[in-house]
């Protein structure tokens, strides 16, 4: 495995266990099997390796958002929102951790908000995303034509981000199973 992928995986356990506050750079490098010098070879800072754990090791669900538009007019359109909201609640119950660490510090999330515009990334980007594939489906007369397209989007992100919240709020640390027994029930 390339230096930079272990550095994100170990990356993405320390910051999911202890959040991006409470978590150092040293300790990552150290979980990693490196020293702090290698981390900053790959990553210019703490929230740098933080955004890329984000983007590269959310479970599926920054990746499936990226194609979503291309699986218009293949398989059930319910198929396909139910894949992409048990990914997505499983992508915001694992970053919890970092995103409080992120929203407690007013300079932190400064930061953040300008590395994701800078990478043309936010937390916005979902909801665009979704709302695209859902247009595509829509051309293709498979979405009612009347359908309030960024509501659709807007609400069903938002069960999902609520579900992840209450799970890991609760300590109730739900796996993809769990988040696609939720999903089902919202009847898509």
């Amino acid at each position: 495995m390339a230096t930079r992928d272990v550095i994100l995986d170990a990356a993405a356990n320390v910051l999911r266990t202890r959040g991006l506050a409470n978590a150092t750079t040293k300790e990552i490098a150290r979980t990693a099997g490196f020293s702090e010098a290698t981390l900053y070879k790959h990553f210019q800072d703490k929230l740098g390796l933080m955004v890329a754990v984000l983007h590269e090791r959310g479970p599926q669900f920054i990746p499936m958002l990226q194609t979503l538009t291309q699986r218009a007019g293949a398989g059930a359109v319910r198929d396909t929102l139910t894949e992409l909201a048990a990914a997505a609640i499983v992508f915001y119950r694992d970053g919890f951790p970092m995103f409080a660490s992120v929203f407690s510090d007013p300079a932190i999330l400064s930061a953040h908000r300008d590395q994701l515009r800078a990478q043309n990334l936010g937390p916005h980007r979902a909801v665009d995303g979704l709302v695209e594939y859902l247009r595509a489906e829509q051309d293709l007369g498979r979405i009612s034509a009347g359908a309030d397209l960024e509501a659709i989007a807007a609400l069903l992100l938002g069960a999902c981000f609520q579900h992840a919240f209450l799970s890991h709020f609760t300590e109730r640390r739900a796996d993809l199973t769990a988040a696609t027994a939720f999903v089902e029930q919202l009847r898509l």
